[in-house]
C-alpha cells in the first residue's frame, strides 16, 4: 500500500552519417568473462560490439599495455579499469602500503546517501594523480575507491574492485561516472508515468517541475486529485497551472484517485459513512481514511465528487488506484482489518448465516474466514467494476478521458488475496467489459528481488488476459524495509536496471513517486526507459531493435526503412516499436517533433506530414511550425493549439488514428 509521499547527446553523432567509426554506444569488455559489465551498461542503453569502439573495459587480471592503450586514450578512448594495473600505474593511480576495510562508502553526487556494502572488502589504499576526479571514496579513512581522470581527448574510469556480480551492489553512480567522463547514454524514451502528490512540492514552480519531468521522459503525471476534491480557489488555480505546464511540455495529466479514501474534508464531514475495522473503530489507517462505498447514500455522494473533480480541470485520464481492503496484516490484526461496516456486516450475514464479526470475537473457525476472505475478494472486484463504470459515465461525455486501474499484484505474492482482497483473476476479466489500463503494483513484500522479477509478474499475468497491450507495471521508488544493498531506496544502475527490465516486459512503467528520484538518476532514467536491445551497423545503415520505440541520436536528416521520415528533431529521429532500419536521406520541409503517443508512421507530405499512431489518453503532437489544417482518419478537425518552449502542440483524440497535418511555412 501507498504513502503519499539537460540530457547531453553530441558524442553520439559522427558515427551516424556513414563515417568507419563504429556506433558511439556500443562497447568493449576485453577477456573472456564481462562479468556484470553488459547488464550495467544496458540498463542505460549501451548495447556490446567486438570492435573497437571508443568505450572499453578492462577487468582486473586483463593484461593491457601502457604503450598500446596511453595513445588509444589521448586521441579519444573511453577506458574503465578495475583495481591494480600497469596501465592505472601509468596513469597516475598507484596503490600504497596502507589498508583500509571498505563496509561504506560516499558519493560525491549524493553525499548523504547511505551506501553499505552488504560484503565488506580489505582493499589496498592507492593514490591519485593530481588532475584526478574523486567519484566516490571510502566512508571513514576517505580513500578512493572510484575516480576518473581524463587524458587528452579520451578518459579513463577507475574502479578499486570489480562492480560486483550484479552489477550496482558495490558503485550505484557508475553510469553517472561514465557520464561525466563524456560517455553519454545514446536513446531517449517518451513513455514513463510517474506519481505527483503536491504536498510535496508547495513552493516548487509548475513551469520547472513540468520541464524537470519532460526531460527524464515523462509523459503522464498521475496527480492526488484527493487533495482538490472539494472546490478551494487557491488549490484549483495552483492545479490549473501545473496542468497548463505540462501541456506546454507535452505531459498528460491522470486525476489519481485513492478510494474509499475520499478527502480529509469528506472524512470529518461524514462520520456516519466511515469504514469500521474488526476492532469497530473508523478506519483511520496509515494516511488513508476509508469511506463505507457499500452504504448507498455514500456512493452517491462520492459519485458525485468524482464527477464534479473531473469536470472541474482539464485532465486526460482518471487512475483508480487500490480499490480494495486493509491491510497488509490481513485478519492477524483486528483493528487494521476491514471491511466491517454495518452495510457489509448485514449482507455477509444474510448469505452465510453468521456475521463476520463473531471472526475476532474467540477462536477463529478456518472454514467461516475462508467464506468471508472469499466474499471480500469478490465484494473488491464489485467495487472496481462499479467505479469504472461511474468513469466511464464522465467520459462519455469527456472522450479524451483515459481510465487505469492500479491493482496491487498477488500473483508473485499470493498472499495479497487473503491480505487486501486483491485478486487480479477476478479483476483483469472487467478488461472485456471496461475499457482501461491494468497497472500492477508490486507489493512491498518483493521489492528487494530485484530486476528479474518484472520478466517474472509478466510471465504470471499472461494466462491471465489476452489484452497485453493494456497491462502496465508500477515501481515505487522508496525506501525498503528490507535489509538491501548497498542503497535503502532504489538509486543509480539498480534503478535503470529495474526500468530496463520492465519497459522490456510492459507496454507502460510507472514511477512512485516523482519526488523520491533521486536527482543524480533524472538525466539518464529517459535513456533507460527506452529499452532498445539491439543496434547493428551496416555500412551507412543502422538496425534498430525497441519494443516500445525509441528516440535515436542522428547527425542529419534520416530514412526510416528506406522512406522519408517526419519524425525527427536536431539531432534525434523518433522510431516505432520492432525493428526499423535508419539512413541518411533528405531533410523534410516539415517535421512532427514528438508525440508522447504510440508512434507507428511519420511521413513528410509536400505542405507538412502524415503519421499514425496509438495512444489510450490524448496523444501530445509537437511542431516546430503552427498547424493550419488537420485532418484524423480522413475528417477535417477543428484542433487547439498549445504554444510551449520547443514549439506548438496540438492535443490529439485518444485511440488509433491517422493524422494528415498541413503546417505553415517557417518564416520567411
Amino acid at each position: 500500500m501507498r504513502c503519499p509521499a539537460n540530457l547531453g547527446w553530441a558524442i553520439l553523432a559522427a558515427a551516424l552519417v556513414g563515417c568507419a567509426a563504429a556506433p558511439a554506444w556500443a562497447y568493449q569488455v576485453l577477456g573472456d568473462d564481462p562479468g556484470a559489465w553488459p547488464r550495467i551498461l544496458a540498463s542505460a542503453g549501451l548495447l556490446p560490439t567486438w570492435d573497437p569502439t571508443g568505450l572499453v573495459i578492462i577487468p582486473v587480471g586483463q593484461a593491457a599495455d601502457p604503450e598500446q592503450w596511453l595513445p588509444k586514450i589521448e586521441a579519444g578512448t573511453v577506458v574503465v579499469l578495475e583495481g591494480e594495473s600497469p596501465l592505472a600505474g601509468a596513469l597516475g593511480i598507484t596503490a600504497t602500503t596502507g589498508r583500509v576495510v571498505v563496509r561504506s562508502i560516499t558519493d560525491a553526487r549524493r553525499p548523504g546517501l547511505k551506501i553499505i556494502w552488504q560484503h565488506p572488502l580489505a582493499l589496498k589504499v592507492f593514490r591519485l594523480p593530481p588532475q584526478a576526479r574523486r567519484f566516490a571514496w571510502e566512508r571513514w579513512q576517505k580513500a578512493p575507491v572510484l575516480a576518473g581522470v581524463k587524458r587528452g581527448k579520451g578518459a579513463v574510469l577507475w574502479l578499486a574492485t570489480p562492480p560486483g556480480a550484479e552489477g550496482f551492489e558495490r558503485y550505484p553512480y557508475l553510469l553517472q561516472a561514465l557520464a561525466g567522463l563524456g560517455v553519454q547514454p545514446p536513446f531517449h524514451s517518451r513513455r514513463l508515468w510517474a506519481f505527483f502528490d503536491s504536498s510535496y512540492r508547495l513552493r516548487a514552480d509548475s513551469d520547472y517541475l513540468a520541464n524537470r519531468w519532460h526531460q527524464a521522459g515523462i509523459a503522464g503525471l498521475h496527480v492526488a486529485a484527493w487533495q482538490y476534491w472539494e472546490a478551494d480557489a487557491g488549490r484549483d488555480a495552483y492545479l490549473k497551472t501545473l496542468i497548463e505546464a505540462c501541456h506546454r511540455q507535452g505531459i498528460v495529466v491522470y486525476a489519481w484517485l485513492e478510494l474509499p479514501h475520499v478527502s480529509e474534508q469528506f472524512w470529518n464531514a461524514h462520520p456516519q459513512w466511515r469504514e469500521k475495522t474488526a476492532a469497530l473503530q473508523d478506519a483511520h489507517l496509515d494516511w488513508r481514511k476509508l469511506m463505507n462505498l457499500q452504504n448507498p447514500e455514500c456512493a452517491r455522494a462520492v459519485a458525485a465528487g468524482v464527477e464534479n473533480l473531473l469536470a472541474r480541470f482539464d485532465w486526460d485520464g482518471v487512475n483508480l488506484a487500490e480499490l480494495y481492503f486493509e491491510s497488509l496484516e490481513g485478519a492477524d490484526n483486528a483493528a487494521r482489518f476491514t471491511p466491517m461496516n454495518d452495510d457489509v456486516r448485514r449482507d455477509f450475514r444474510a448469505a452465510s448465516g453468521f456475521d463476520p464479526l463473531e471472526l475476532f470475537a474467540g477462536p477463529r473457525d478456518p472454514g467461516r474466514l475462508r467464506r468471508f476472505l472469499d466474499y471480500r475478494a469478490e465484494l473488491a472486484r464489485r467495487m472496481q467494476s462499479t467505479w469504472l463504470a461511474e468513469v466511464e459515465k464522465v467520459r462519455a461525455a469527456r472522450r479524451q478521458l483515459d481510465i487505469v486501474l492500479t491493482h496491487v499484484d498477488d500473483r508473485f505474492d499470493t498472499r495479497m488475496r487473503d491480505l487486501i482482497g486483491a485478486d487480479a483473476a477476478k479483476a483483469l476479466p472487467l478488461l472485456e467489459r471496461h475499457d482501461f489500463t491494468f497497472l500492477v503494483e508490486d507489493p512491498a513484500t518483493v521489492w528487494n528481488l530485484g530486476p528479474k522479477r518484472y520478466a517474472e509478474i509478466r510471465d504470471r499475468y499472461r494466462p491471465l488476459t489476452s489484452r497485453q497491450e493494456k497491462m502496465a507495471i508500477d515501481i515505487n521508488i522508496v525506501e525498503r524495509y528490507q535489509d538491501v544493498y548497498p542503497t535503502r531506496q532504489q538509486t543509480g544502475t539498480e534503478l535503470f536496471a529495474l526500468v530496463r527490465v520492465a519497459v522490456t516486459a510492459f507496454p507502460r512503467v510507472a514511477l512512485y513517486f516523482e519526488n523520491s528520484i533521486l536527482a543524480p538518476d533524472l538525466p539518464l532514467l529517459a535513456s533507460a526507459a527506452a529499452g532498445v536491445t539491439r543496434v547493428d551497423r551496416v555500412g551507412r545503415k543502422l538496425v534498430l531493435e525497441s519494443p516500445s520505440g525509441a528516440g535515436v541520436p542522428w547527425d542529419g536528416c534520416a530514412l526510416v526503412d528506406g522512406r522519408p521520415w517526419a519524425a525527427q528533431s536536431a539531432g534525434l529521429v523518433w522510431v516505432p516499436g520492432g525493428t526499423h532500419v535508419l539512413e541518411p536521406g533528405s531533410c523534410p520541409a516539415f517535421r512532427l517533433v514528438e508525440l508522447n503517443g504510440d508512434l507507428q508512421n511519420a511521413s513528410a507530405t509536400a505542405g507538412g506530414v502524415e503519421f499514425s499512431y496509438r495512444s489510450q489518453a490524448r496523444a501530445m503532437a509537437l511542431f516546430t511550425q503552427k498547424p493550419d489544417a488537420i485532418e484524423v482518419d480522413g475528417q477535417a478537425t477543428p484542433f487547439r493549439l498549445i504554444e510551449g518552449p520547443r514549439g506548438f502542440i496540438v492535443p490529439l483524440p485518444r485511440g488509433q488514428h491517422l493524422v494528415s497535418v498541413r503546417l505553415r511555412p517557417p518564416a520567411s
